[in-house]
Protein backbone atom coordinates (compact mmCIF):
# COMPACT_ATOMS: atom_id res chain seq x y z
CA UNK A 1 0.00 0.00 0.00
CA UNK A 2 1.11 3.32 -0.61
CA UNK A 3 0.10 6.28 1.14
CA UNK A 4 1.16 10.05 2.00
CA UNK A 5 -1.52 9.29 5.02
CA UNK A 6 0.92 6.56 6.47
CA UNK A 7 3.74 8.57 6.65
CA UNK A 8 2.03 10.55 9.44
CA UNK A 9 1.33 7.76 10.99
CA UNK A 10 4.66 6.27 10.54
CA UNK A 11 4.09 5.42 7.07
CA UNK A 12 0.99 2.77 6.75
CA UNK A 13 0.84 2.04 3.00
CA UNK A 14 2.53 0.60 0.41
CA UNK A 15 3.40 -2.51 -1.60
CA UNK A 16 6.36 -4.09 -4.56
CA UNK A 17 5.74 -4.37 -7.61
CA UNK A 18 7.90 -5.20 -10.99
CA UNK A 19 10.88 -3.23 -10.10
CA UNK A 20 11.64 0.27 -10.40
CA UNK A 21 14.80 2.44 -9.88
CA UNK A 22 16.83 4.87 -11.64
CA UNK A 23 19.60 3.49 -13.97
CA UNK A 24 18.54 0.72 -15.90
CA UNK A 25 20.78 -2.05 -16.36
CA UNK A 26 21.51 -4.40 -19.55
CA UNK A 27 19.89 -7.30 -19.84
CA UNK A 28 19.26 -9.89 -22.12
CA UNK A 29 15.45 -10.10 -23.61
CA UNK A 30 12.57 -12.20 -21.82
CA UNK A 31 11.74 -15.48 -22.55
CA UNK A 32 8.45 -16.43 -24.54
CA UNK A 33 6.95 -16.98 -21.67
CA UNK A 34 7.42 -13.57 -20.73
CA UNK A 35 7.21 -11.76 -23.53
CA UNK A 36 3.60 -10.00 -24.32
CA UNK A 37 1.50 -11.53 -26.94
CA UNK A 38 -0.58 -9.65 -29.80
CA UNK A 39 -3.77 -9.57 -28.05
CA UNK A 40 -6.67 -7.72 -26.42
CA UNK A 41 -4.71 -6.21 -23.87
CA UNK A 42 -3.30 -2.61 -25.33
CA UNK A 43 -0.19 -1.16 -24.09
CA UNK A 44 -1.59 1.43 -22.06
CA UNK A 45 -5.34 1.38 -20.71
CA UNK A 46 -6.78 4.74 -19.44
CA UNK A 47 -9.43 3.73 -16.80
CA UNK A 48 -12.26 6.51 -16.17
CA UNK A 49 -14.43 6.12 -12.72
CA UNK A 50 -15.62 8.38 -10.68
CA UNK A 51 -12.98 8.88 -7.76
CA UNK A 52 -12.43 5.32 -7.90
CA UNK A 53 -8.48 5.80 -7.10
CA UNK A 54 -7.31 2.09 -7.23
CA UNK A 55 -4.54 0.96 -5.38
CA UNK A 56 -4.75 -3.47 -6.17
CA UNK A 57 -4.72 -4.80 -9.68
CA UNK A 58 -5.09 -8.68 -10.62
CA UNK A 59 -5.99 -10.59 -13.79
CA UNK A 60 -9.29 -12.32 -14.42
CA UNK A 61 -9.09 -15.06 -16.53
CA UNK A 62 -12.20 -16.07 -16.73
CA UNK A 63 -13.13 -12.20 -17.97
CA UNK A 64 -9.66 -11.78 -19.72
CA UNK A 65 -9.51 -8.44 -18.02
CA UNK A 66 -8.32 -6.54 -15.20
CA UNK A 67 -9.92 -6.29 -11.63
CA UNK A 68 -8.81 -3.35 -9.39
CA UNK A 69 -9.50 -2.43 -6.18
CA UNK A 70 -10.72 1.48 -4.78
CA UNK A 71 -9.39 3.29 -1.64
CA UNK A 72 -12.26 5.46 -2.10
CA UNK A 73 -15.10 3.58 -2.68
CA UNK A 74 -14.07 -0.15 -1.07
CA UNK A 75 -15.21 -1.60 -4.26
CA UNK A 76 -13.80 -4.42 -6.38
CA UNK A 77 -14.39 -3.24 -10.20
CA UNK A 78 -13.91 -5.00 -13.61
CA UNK A 79 -11.47 -2.71 -16.22
CA UNK A 80 -12.24 -3.67 -19.67
CA UNK A 81 -9.19 -3.09 -22.38
CA UNK A 82 -11.12 -0.17 -23.54
CA UNK A 83 -11.24 1.33 -20.11
CA UNK A 84 -14.77 0.62 -19.62
CA UNK A 85 -15.14 -0.01 -15.82
CA UNK A 86 -18.32 -1.49 -13.95
CA UNK A 87 -18.47 -2.18 -10.50
CA UNK A 88 -18.09 -6.48 -9.37
CA UNK A 89 -17.72 -6.34 -5.62
CA UNK A 90 -19.73 -3.82 -3.63
CA UNK A 91 -20.01 -4.43 0.40
CA UNK A 92 -21.42 -2.14 2.68
CA UNK A 93 -19.00 -3.33 5.37
CA UNK A 94 -15.59 -2.54 3.94
CA UNK A 95 -14.80 0.97 3.43
CA UNK A 96 -11.54 1.04 1.68
CA UNK A 97 -10.01 -1.87 -0.63
CA UNK A 98 -6.57 -2.42 -1.28
CA UNK A 99 -4.22 -5.21 -2.53
CA UNK A 100 -6.31 -7.99 -4.12
CA UNK A 101 -5.81 -11.73 -5.89
CA UNK A 102 -7.85 -13.78 -8.27
CA UNK A 103 -7.88 -17.35 -7.30
CA UNK A 104 -9.84 -18.65 -10.76
CA UNK A 105 -9.26 -22.35 -9.39
CA UNK A 106 -11.41 -21.66 -6.74
CA UNK A 107 -13.74 -19.01 -8.18
CA UNK A 108 -12.83 -16.55 -5.75
CA UNK A 109 -11.67 -12.60 -5.59
CA UNK A 110 -9.90 -11.96 -2.10
CA UNK A 111 -9.09 -8.31 -1.17
CA UNK A 112 -6.98 -6.43 1.67
CA UNK A 113 -9.51 -3.76 3.37
CA UNK A 114 -8.48 -1.50 5.53
CA UNK A 115 -9.44 2.50 6.27
CA UNK A 116 -6.85 5.30 5.77
CA UNK A 117 -9.79 8.31 5.83
CA UNK A 118 -9.64 8.79 2.21
CA UNK A 119 -13.08 6.81 1.90
CA UNK A 120 -16.50 7.88 1.14
CA UNK A 121 -17.43 5.50 4.19
CA UNK A 122 -14.18 6.42 6.33
CA UNK A 123 -15.72 7.72 10.28
CA UNK A 124 -13.32 9.10 13.12
CA UNK A 125 -14.41 5.38 14.45
CA UNK A 126 -12.65 3.33 12.07
CA UNK A 127 -9.66 5.07 10.66
CA UNK A 128 -7.09 3.13 11.06
CA UNK A 129 -9.34 1.03 13.36
CA UNK A 130 -10.55 -1.31 10.89
CA UNK A 131 -8.43 -4.03 8.64
CA UNK A 132 -9.15 -7.59 6.96
CA UNK A 133 -9.19 -9.99 4.16
CA UNK A 134 -13.04 -9.90 2.25
CA UNK A 135 -13.20 -13.16 0.27
CA UNK A 136 -16.17 -12.92 -2.36
CA UNK A 137 -17.50 -15.18 -5.58
CA UNK A 138 -15.59 -14.62 -8.95
CA UNK A 139 -18.42 -14.57 -11.14
CA UNK A 140 -21.17 -12.67 -8.79
CA UNK A 141 -19.38 -10.96 -6.50
CA UNK A 142 -21.09 -12.40 -3.55
CA UNK A 143 -19.72 -12.24 -0.09
CA UNK A 144 -17.93 -15.95 0.98
CA UNK A 145 -15.86 -14.41 4.31
CA UNK A 146 -15.26 -11.19 5.72
CA UNK A 147 -11.96 -11.97 8.22
CA UNK A 148 -11.45 -9.20 10.61
CA UNK A 149 -7.26 -9.08 10.81
CA UNK A 150 -7.37 -6.44 14.05
CA UNK A 151 -8.24 -8.76 16.42
CA UNK A 152 -5.05 -11.15 16.35
CA UNK A 153 -3.23 -7.83 17.14
CA UNK A 154 -5.52 -6.59 20.39
CA UNK A 155 -2.70 -4.63 21.05
CA UNK A 156 -1.79 -2.20 18.12
CA UNK A 157 -3.43 0.96 18.07
CA UNK A 158 -3.32 1.65 13.88
CA UNK A 159 -3.82 -1.05 11.06
CA UNK A 160 -3.22 -0.32 7.38
CA UNK A 161 -3.91 -4.13 5.93
CA UNK A 162 -2.36 -3.87 2.68
CA UNK A 163 -2.03 -6.98 0.35
CA UNK A 164 -3.03 -10.40 -0.38
CA UNK A 165 -1.34 -13.69 -1.57
CA UNK A 166 -2.76 -16.86 -1.93
CA UNK A 167 -0.74 -19.85 -2.17
CA UNK A 168 -1.61 -23.41 -4.33
CA UNK A 169 -3.69 -25.29 -1.78
CA UNK A 170 -5.72 -21.70 -1.16
CA UNK A 171 -4.22 -19.87 1.90
CA UNK A 172 -3.80 -16.34 1.56
CA UNK A 173 -1.39 -14.26 3.37
CA UNK A 174 -2.05 -11.04 4.26
CA UNK A 175 0.22 -7.66 5.24
CA UNK A 176 -0.10 -4.56 7.45
CA UNK A 177 2.11 -2.26 6.83
CA UNK A 178 1.81 -0.46 9.91
CA UNK A 179 2.78 -3.48 12.19
CA UNK A 180 4.91 -6.57 12.93
CA UNK A 181 3.21 -9.01 11.32
CA UNK A 182 2.16 -11.37 8.42
CA UNK A 183 -1.48 -13.38 8.63
CA UNK A 184 -2.50 -16.33 7.17
CA UNK A 185 -5.81 -17.16 6.26
CA UNK A 186 -7.24 -20.60 5.00
CA UNK A 187 -9.33 -21.62 3.07
CA UNK A 188 -12.66 -21.82 5.37
CA UNK A 189 -11.89 -18.05 6.85
CA UNK A 190 -10.16 -19.01 9.70
CA UNK A 191 -7.18 -16.49 10.52
CA UNK A 192 -4.01 -16.83 12.37
CA UNK A 193 -0.56 -15.14 12.81
CA UNK A 194 2.13 -16.33 10.47
CA UNK A 195 4.80 -14.65 12.13
CA UNK A 196 5.00 -11.20 14.48
CA UNK A 197 8.57 -9.92 14.40
CA UNK A 198 9.76 -6.76 14.99
CA UNK A 199 13.01 -7.28 12.62
CA UNK A 200 9.70 -6.84 10.08
CA UNK A 201 9.25 -3.14 10.33
CA UNK A 202 12.07 -0.35 9.85
CA UNK A 203 12.28 0.69 13.44
CA UNK A 204 9.45 3.62 12.89
CA UNK A 205 6.23 2.01 12.56
CA UNK A 206 6.51 0.96 9.14
CA UNK A 207 5.73 -2.83 8.07
CA UNK A 208 5.68 -5.27 5.12
CA UNK A 209 3.49 -3.84 1.82
CA UNK A 210 3.90 -6.22 -0.80
CA UNK A 211 3.85 -9.89 -0.77
CA UNK A 212 3.81 -13.33 -3.16
CA UNK A 213 4.15 -16.49 -2.76
CA UNK A 214 7.08 -18.31 -4.74
CA UNK A 215 6.29 -21.92 -5.59
CA UNK A 216 9.51 -23.24 -3.67
CA UNK A 217 7.87 -22.80 -0.71
CA UNK A 218 7.89 -19.58 0.63
CA UNK A 219 7.00 -15.91 0.45
CA UNK A 220 8.50 -12.80 -0.87
CA UNK A 221 7.87 -9.64 1.00
CA UNK A 222 9.08 -5.95 1.16
CA UNK A 223 9.23 -3.22 3.81
CA UNK A 224 8.06 -0.42 1.99
CA UNK A 225 9.88 1.97 4.44
CA UNK A 226 13.30 0.91 4.43
CA UNK A 227 12.69 -1.14 1.08
CA UNK A 228 14.40 -4.79 2.69
CA UNK A 229 13.05 -7.60 0.77
CA UNK A 230 12.40 -10.72 2.97
CA UNK A 231 12.29 -14.60 2.11
CA UNK A 232 9.76 -15.89 4.43
CA UNK A 233 9.19 -19.93 4.86
CA UNK A 234 6.03 -21.14 4.82
CA UNK A 235 6.93 -24.46 7.13
CA UNK A 236 8.89 -22.23 9.59
CA UNK A 237 8.07 -18.64 9.02
CA UNK A 238 10.21 -17.41 11.79
CA UNK A 239 13.25 -18.04 10.31
CA UNK A 240 12.81 -15.67 7.93
CA UNK A 241 15.85 -14.11 6.19
CA UNK A 242 16.72 -10.83 4.43
CA UNK A 243 17.47 -11.03 0.81
CA UNK A 244 20.82 -9.42 -0.25
CA UNK A 245 20.12 -6.74 -2.33
CA UNK A 246 22.25 -4.29 -4.35
CA UNK A 247 20.32 -1.42 -3.15
CA UNK A 248 17.17 -1.00 -0.90
CA UNK A 249 13.47 -0.97 -2.37
CA UNK A 250 13.24 2.66 -0.72
CA UNK A 251 9.05 3.07 -1.50
CA UNK A 252 8.57 -0.45 -2.25
CA UNK A 253 4.94 -1.30 -2.87
CA UNK A 254 3.26 -3.95 -4.56
CA UNK A 255 4.67 -7.41 -6.14
CA UNK A 256 4.32 -9.88 -8.78
CA UNK A 257 6.18 -12.87 -9.67
CA UNK A 258 6.61 -13.39 -13.21
CA UNK A 259 6.25 -17.59 -15.20
CA UNK A 260 9.89 -17.09 -15.74
CA UNK A 261 11.08 -16.80 -12.15
CA UNK A 262 11.41 -13.16 -11.92
CA UNK A 263 10.31 -10.52 -9.37
CA UNK A 264 8.70 -7.54 -10.65
CA UNK A 265 9.04 -4.39 -7.50
CA UNK A 266 7.11 -1.75 -7.73
CA UNK A 267 8.12 1.19 -5.74
CA UNK A 268 7.32 4.92 -4.87
CA UNK A 269 7.67 8.01 -2.89
CA UNK A 270 3.96 8.20 -1.98
CA UNK A 271 4.62 8.00 1.72
CA UNK A 272 8.91 7.53 1.49
CA UNK A 273 10.78 10.30 0.19
CA UNK A 274 13.62 8.25 -0.43
CA UNK A 275 11.37 5.90 -2.74
CA UNK A 276 11.07 6.75 -6.84
CA UNK A 277 8.24 6.01 -9.10
CA UNK A 278 9.92 2.82 -10.55
CA UNK A 279 9.60 -0.48 -11.52
CA UNK A 280 12.21 -3.11 -10.62
CA UNK A 281 12.77 -6.66 -12.34
CA UNK A 282 15.11 -8.71 -10.04
CA UNK A 283 16.44 -12.03 -10.51
CA UNK A 284 18.22 -14.63 -8.16
CA UNK A 285 20.54 -17.72 -8.82
CA UNK A 286 20.51 -18.81 -5.25
CA UNK A 287 16.59 -19.48 -4.16
CA UNK A 288 16.67 -15.84 -2.86
CA UNK A 289 19.41 -15.97 -0.56
CA UNK A 290 20.41 -12.81 -2.58
CA UNK A 291 18.96 -11.39 -5.80
CA UNK A 292 19.98 -8.55 -8.29
CA UNK A 293 18.15 -5.95 -10.43
CA UNK A 294 18.30 -6.95 -14.04
CA UNK A 295 15.79 -3.78 -15.34
CA UNK A 296 15.33 -0.89 -12.89
CA UNK A 297 13.52 1.64 -15.03
CA UNK A 298 11.90 5.02 -13.73
CA UNK A 299 8.31 5.08 -14.39
CA UNK A 300 6.37 6.92 -16.90
CA UNK A 301 2.86 7.56 -15.02
CA UNK A 302 2.60 9.45 -11.01
CA UNK A 303 2.63 7.03 -8.26
CA UNK A 304 2.86 3.22 -9.68
CA UNK A 305 1.81 1.27 -6.76
CA UNK A 306 1.57 -2.49 -8.10
CA UNK A 307 1.51 -4.75 -10.98
CA UNK A 308 -0.46 -8.20 -12.32
CA UNK A 309 1.00 -10.47 -14.23
CA UNK A 310 -0.87 -11.36 -17.48
CA UNK A 311 -0.74 -13.54 -20.58
CA UNK A 312 0.11 -10.42 -22.28
CA UNK A 313 2.71 -9.25 -20.20
CA UNK A 314 3.14 -7.44 -16.42
CA UNK A 315 1.00 -4.34 -16.15
CA UNK A 316 1.52 -1.37 -13.53
CA UNK A 317 -1.50 0.60 -11.79
CA UNK A 318 -1.08 4.17 -10.89
CA UNK A 319 -4.49 4.86 -9.68
CA UNK A 320 -3.91 8.89 -8.83
CA UNK A 321 -2.81 8.32 -5.59
CA UNK A 322 -1.11 11.25 -5.14
CA UNK A 323 -4.03 13.02 -5.08
CA UNK A 324 -6.16 11.28 -2.93
CA UNK A 325 -3.85 10.97 -0.30
CA UNK A 326 -2.51 14.61 -1.13
CA UNK A 327 -2.91 17.43 1.40
CA UNK A 328 -6.44 19.27 -0.01
CA UNK A 329 -7.91 15.53 -0.25
CA UNK A 330 -9.03 15.63 -3.89
CA UNK A 331 -10.24 12.95 -5.96
CA UNK A 332 -9.47 12.55 -9.87
CA UNK A 333 -12.03 10.44 -12.18
CA UNK A 334 -9.25 8.36 -14.53
CA UNK A 335 -6.25 6.06 -13.71
CA UNK A 336 -3.74 4.14 -15.81
CA UNK A 337 -2.85 0.42 -16.58
CA UNK A 338 0.55 0.12 -18.31
CA UNK A 339 2.55 -2.76 -19.84
CA UNK A 340 5.97 -3.16 -18.80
Amino acid sequence: MTIKHLAAAALAAAALLAGTATGATGASPPPASATPAAAPVPRQITGYAPALHPEGIAWDPTRRAFLVSSVRHGTVSVVRPDGRTTALVSDPRVVSTYGLHVDAVRGRILVAYADLGVAERSEPGTVHRVGGLGVYDLRTGRPLHLVDLTRLSPGQERFAVNDVAVGADGTAYVSDVTGDAIYRVDRRGRASVLVRDAALTDGHGTGVNGLVVHPDGHLLAVNYGDGRLFRVPLRDPGRFTEVALPAPLHGGDGLALRPDGALVAVTNDLANPRGTDAVHVLRSRDRWRSAAAVVSRPWPVRGPSTAAHTPYGVHVLSGRLEIVFGPDGRTADDFVVRRL
